[in-house]
């Protein structure tokens, strides 16, 4: 890649992963799961942006994870050059003033990326890489558009403006997860892209940025940072500065309300897994369009997706199911309506 300085990814591992229960709990979320390949999404995610022109990432995760995202890297011989230790969190914005704090604050180009998304073009998000990187190094804030192929209403949308080199447009405006007569009529014009949370910029140029939007942002992660305890390469920024921080994610805070943002438009296969149903849609499936996973037997199944992380699960006669069992617990449900697991969990709290 040609690069004046090695990108450094900065992976955000603090997701709860909770629609995806009860697989993905508080303790182990989706990212530290093996759920589309045989290595966890966290591993893959730190797989993408490994190699010539990568520096070693730093990674952004819950405290409580500090033994599992340590032992997932070194499993795959990937030595992150920093683990930030969250006390809590703060959503995505203060995590990657963190991140860019311990970068140096320099003009070392960050890529940011979510530990629990699916990419399946390698090949094609490389390219978008270095279609971008020359208006990094020139002070531009990148977010990478995936090529939409639905009307999705649980995604942001970016409507993709004037092109500034090729492949890389001005980002016209960004689109709050839209009622699906808008989703729809932005589908059919072809100048969106879904927001998939991916970016590229300068560490000083975001700094700079949160500074400019958020000074109390700035000012509690770079109080955090100076008081955080270090052990090796894992660092625990002082919760009580970093609890003055407001929490506000990276696209309220800054990429839409900087002049100087940019969108790279990509088809790579990209998924963020965000439902069961998600999870089938992008997983193998057998000839009666059924996808599984563990101890499973189906006989005259169709459409379904069934997993088992232990007890042995066994259906005969049903389509159009999701049935996943981990532990004590067993999730049924239609298959189009996972998006209601969060539902389910709070009336459970209930009970």
């Amino acid at each position: 890649m040609p690069v004046s300085s090695a990108i450094i990814p900065v992976i955000l591992s603090g997701g709860a992963g909770t629609r995806l229960w009860p697989m993905s709990r508080p303790e182990r979320p989706k990212q530290f799961l093996a759920l589309t390949a045989a290595e966890t999404m966290l591993q893959l995610t730190a797989r993408r942006a490994a190699g010539d022109g990568f520096a070693a990432p730093i990674v952004v995760a819950n405290a409580a994870h500090a033994d599992a995202v340590a032992e997932q890297l070194s499993a795959i011989g990937s030595a992150p050059q920093a683990i930030i230790l969250e006390p809590m969190g703060r959503n995505t914005a203060p995590a990657i003033a963190l991140a860019a704090i311990a970068a140096g604050g320099g003009d070392a180009p960050l890529l940011v990326m979510p530990s629990d998304h699916v990419i399946h073009d390698l090949d094609a998000f490389r390219a978008a890489i270095d279609r971008a990187l020359p208006l990094v190094e020139d002070g531009w804030m990148v977010t990478f558009g995936i090529a939409p192929d639905a009307p999705e209403t649980g995604y942001g949308w970016i409507k993709v403006g004037a092109p500034l080199t090729e492949g890389v447009h001005r980002v016209d405006r960004f689109v709050e997860k839209p009622p699906l007569d808008a989703a729809q009529a932005m589908l059919a014009s072809g100048d969106h892209a879904w927001n998939g949370g991916i970016f590229l910029f300068r560490a000083d140029r975001f700094l700079g940025a949160i500074g400019r939007f958020v000074p109390a942002m700035l000012d509690a992660a770079q109080s955090a940072m100076d008081r955080a305890q270090r052990d090796g390469n894992c660092i625990r920024p002082d919760a009580d500065a970093f609890a003055a921080s407001p929490s506000d994610s990276i696209d309220y805070a800054v990429m839409e309300r900087d002049d100087r943002v940019a969108v790279a438009p990509v088809a790579m296969g990209w998924s963020d897994v965000g439902s069961w149903d998600a999870l089938h849609a992008i997983s193998d499936r057998d000839d009666a369009h059924n996808a599984t996973g563990g101890d499973v037997t189906l006989l005259d199944a169709t459409g379904c997706l069934v997993r088992s992380d232990g007890v042995r699960v066994a259906m005969v006669g049903v389509s159009d199911l999701i049935v996943v069992a981990s532990g004590n617990d067993v999730l049924i449900l239609p298959r189009g309506r996972s998006q209601e697991v969060k539902r389910l969990l709070d009336a459970m709290k209930g009970n």
